[in-house]
């Protein structure tokens, strides 16, 4: 069993059986740290499969980003559990176009937030109080209400995504429909002088007859 970080360095188990996702800034991290440039962990090409070796035994540890982990072993599977201390760390960030107009806005109230502690509450109501401290050990399953608030979070986001993308392109969709309004004026009108140009030509042939 590992505590913590220096017993993966210290060889506590396998480094074959500890698995490190490929190309992520925790191979750069594992390269550098504890292996002095030795391939010799298990690859892995997602969170996810290193989630199902671990519950299919295939490896015994692996190191991943402190986020996503957290999450998925406080809600989800339950089986796992994080050790040791915080090392390597890293800040988030929330990238936007250059020049956007919103961002002096959106860096304001991330600092109000983060004063009034908001940020701190929804860290501990999404990542450190989840449905497995209510369960027990056998939920490892995915579920639809272990995973509402994150369906609720990224529902929200892409809301105003798509709100932001309809502001800064309203120009543009303003265009099209009266585009489209033309172009159907244009058509009704050309179809209604087909109509009326066979009745005269059915006309002068009856005069003949």
């Amino acid at each position: 069993v590992v505590s913590g970080i220096d017993d993966i360095k210290n060889g506590k188990i396998p480094f074959s059986r500890i698995g490190i996702l490929v190309g992520s800034a925790m191979e750069d991290y594992y390269l550098q740290e504890v292996s002095s440039g030795s391939r010799n962990f298990y690859s892995l090409t997602s969170i996810t499969e290193a989630y199902d070796k671990l519950l299919s035994g295939v490896i015994d540890a692996s190191i991943i980003d402190v986020g996503p982990v957290e999450y998925a072993t406080t809600h989800i599977y339950c089986n796992l559990t994080l050790v040791g201390a915080d090392f390597d760390a890293s800040a988030f960030g929330i990238v936007y176009q250059k020049g956007w107009i919103y961002a002096k806005e959106l860096d304001v109230n991330l600092l109000s937030l983060r004063e009034q502690g908001v940020l701190d509450t929804l860290r501990t109501k999404w990542f450190e109080g989840g449905d497995c401290s209510q369960t027990d050990d056998s939920g490892t399953a995915m579920t639809v209400e272990s995973m509402a608030g994150l369906f609720l979070t990224f529902g929200v986001i892409s809301i105003l995504s798509l709100l932001l993308f309809v502001w800064l392109k309203r120009s543009v969709i303003k265009d099209y429909f009266k585009s489209r309004k033309r172009r159907r004026t244009l058509v009704i009108t050309q179809n209604t002088m087909k109509e009326e140009h066979p009745q005269e030509t059915v006309g002068e042939q009856f005069v003949h007859l």
